[in-house]
């Protein structure tokens, strides 16, 4: 059964990353999309080898032990909703909008934690992950902030 929900949310994934491609600035979104995969990756694999949480059944799970299809692909399509939907946000929007995309994703690993065998916390909780996907949500849509407004800049030089 856990594999089926795999499946689905890979399927998911694939329905909501090509309606997210689908309005222009594209440059934005690739960006967003790359930096979230970095960073998460990043993350995952710290938390992951430090047994804070495992994930017992997951895609390629030969090949890696953290969950490929959250840290590569879900969490950057939801980035890019995100990025989307707060583009032209004031500071307390954008923190808005960052708690409530973090506080749905929290609530669907919650549930998969405690009906799946998806994911498992060891010492890990709902908190550190609310807190830690907040934040790197946050930064990395700040960062794009100060990116545009950077090309802004160099654009108004020329």
């Amino acid at each position: 059964m856990d594999r089926i929900h795999l499946w689905v949310l890979l399927v998911l994934g694939l329905i909501l990353l090509v309606f997210s491609l689908r309005k222009p600035p594209i440059k934005d979104v690739i960006l967003v999309f790359l930096l979230k995969a970095y960073f998460s990756t990043f993350f995952g694999v710290i938390v992951v080898e430090k047994h804070l949480l495992d994930y017992p059944v997951r895609f390629l799970g030969q090949y890696f032990d953290t969950s490929i299809l959250f840290e590569y692909f879900l969490y950057p399509i939801m980035c890019v909703y995100f990025y989307r939907t707060s583009y032209h946000s004031s500071f307390f929007g954008i923190v808005g909008q960052c708690a409530l995309y973090t506080d749905a994703l929290t609530f669907v690993e919650v549930l998969y934690e405690k009906y799946t065998n998806l994911i498992t916390y060891h010492t890990w909780t709902w908190m550190h992950s609310f807190v830690t996907i907040f934040l790197l949500s946050f930064f990395v849509r700040m960062l794009m902030k100060w990116i545009n407004r950077w090309e802004e800049m160099v654009r108004q030089r020329s």
